[in-house]
């Protein structure tokens, strides 16, 4: 070997024993993409002792446990030769895979010339080893034993086997004490924990810890397959986690194959709740084509955001009523936006589907942006009724209406629309969801219909007789007294 070949070397070396991206590209020979960089940053993070609480979120085949436990674990104890490791996953079968695969890397020649030991040949156990340095590994499956143990470092490696058991409240609840009466207890003073998982549902183990346990301040990495607004890897909407893996065409089909609850939960983080707290997800109806426009009645309505950056949505929809009072979601619009791109996008809107009427709700935004969007009606030449609806009372009084036909079968959805998804999501975590701008939506077109068929805004005045909303009412006050 060349003088030249040999100081390349020792400084590719160099930088491995100190930098994890470069362990992963040298003893991994991996080359990372862009969101193992950003997980990188923060795992390295974890091994320099500056963060002690790390929890990983990812859908389904981004390799976030082969950077987040099979090279983030041998790096770690490289880095830290006389530490003990606790890794846990769903299955001490599972659980000893990847200690398999920690010790191989751990007696590769590749470690040893980085860091200089190796695993100690005391110990020939899969799920448990010790290094020639003192540092011991130890693997153990959810529910199982670890008594006797100590740990300066805990990975958690998807703690649910499949959707059985994050659908069970009692392993759930298993889960939930075993971290807590069993795993917690042997953490050394400054430990730190990694919990890699896909969100399963909202109750699994990373929301209790979010919801309980927010002293401890988790840095959180949720990255989701299709990125949204505000996305921390700086993607623009609709762009794809991984396009050199799997593209942005094959999330979709994969999104128009699986189930809402499913997409919204493991490719998007963004776990459901088991049933609607307002409204329920077998409550919806679907259709595969779009249905004849001449014979329906259009109606458009439109939830205006403060700001493009504040947090909410702009949203506009479009709705076709046929004779039978069924109602169509006929077109879709959700964006966190300045106010000149959303006006444009809902003057298209109103430009192609030419509807009856158009609500909104009345207040200070609709005041001070009417001005402009009549401006911009007349340059465009594209005329159409807008109302205001006072919100008078509160969302989930305002939702009644919608809520009403919602339970009566009369709420048809596109089922193959790229929209449907996330707006099944934010209705089935109503009134208890992080973004309520869909539902306003909804709500308004209830509102509008209501007061169409009345005379009366059952969301200004309170409830009217005969409306859909009332009607529901008189339904349930029925079926609770034929259960007394």
């Amino acid at each position: 070997m060349s003088a030249k070949k040999i100081l390349t070397e020792l400084y590719q070396r160099r930088r491995a024993r100190k930098g994890f991206r470069y362990f992963c590209e040298y003893a991994g020979e991996l080359k990372p993409a862009r969101h193992h960089l950003y997980l990188i940053q923060k795992l390295q993070l974890m091994a320099d002792r500056k963060l002690k609480r790390l929890m990983v979120f990812m859908p389904p085949g981004h390799a976030k446990s082969t950077y987040g436990n099979l090279l983030f674990v041998p790096f770690y104890m490289g880095c830290h030769p006389t530490h003990s490791v606790i890794s846990a996953s769903h299955t001490q079968e599972f659980s000893e895979r990847f200690g398999r695969r920690a010790r191989s890397m751990i007696e590769s020649p590749t470690f040893k010339n980085l860091f200089g030991f190796s695993s100690s040949q005391s110990s020939r156990a899969s799920g448990r080893f010790d290094t020639e340095k003192g540092g011991e590994y130890f693997a153990v499956g959810v529910g199982g034993s670890v008594t006797g143990r100590r740990a300066d470092f805990v990975v958690i490696d998807d703690p649910l086997k499949g959707r059985v058991e994050a659908d069970s409240q009692l392993m759930r609840d298993r889960i939930w004490e075993w971290y807590l009466a069993d795993l917690r207890t042997r953490l050394k003073p400054d430990a730190g924990i990694v919990l890699i998982q896909t969100r399963w549902h909202e109750d699994d183990l990373a929301g209790r810890i979010l919801k309980y346990h927010q002293d401890e301040k988790w840095d959180v990495v949720c990255l989701k397959a299709i990125a949204e607004e505000n996305d921390p890897l700086g993607r623009a909407a609709g762009e794809a986690l991984w396009p050199e893996w799997m593209s942005i065409d094959q999330l979709l089909v994969e999104k128009k194959i699986q189930s809402t609850r499913n997409w919204s939960a493991l490719y998007q983080q963004n776990p459901m709740p088991d049933e609607g707290a307002y409204f329920k997800e077998d409550w919806i109806r679907y259709y595969d084509e779009m249905p004849d426009l001449s014979s329906m009645k259009i109606y458009g309505a439109s939830d205006y955001a403060i700001s493009s950056n504040g947090g909410d949505y702009t949203v506009h929809g479009v709705i076709g009523v046929n004779a039978n009072d069924d109602i169509f979601l006929l077109d879709w619009w959700r964006g966190q936006t300045n106010t000149d791109v959303w006006v444009e996008v809902f003057l298209d809107l109103m430009n192609q589907y030419k509807p009856i009427m158009w609500a909104e709700e009345a207040g200070q935004i609709s005041k001070s942006l009417g001005p402009f969007i009549q401006k911009r009606q007349q340059e465009k030449r594209i005329y159409g009724y807008r109302e205001q609806f006072v919100s008078a009372i509160d969302k989930a009084s305002r939702a009644r209406a919608i809520q009403a036909r919602m339970a009566m079968g009369k709420i048809y959805v596109p089922k193959n629309a790229l929209w449907c998804h996330d707006l099944i999501a934010e209705i089935i975590s109503f009134p208890q969801g992080k973004h309520d701008d869909q539902v306003d939506v909804l709500s308004l077109f209830g509102r509008m219909l209501d007061k169409m068929i009345t005379g009366n805004d059952p969301g200004l005045r309170g409830k009217k007789e005969n409306t859909f909303s009332d009607l529901f009412e008189k339904h349930l006050r029925a079926k609770r007294m034929a259960r007394d």
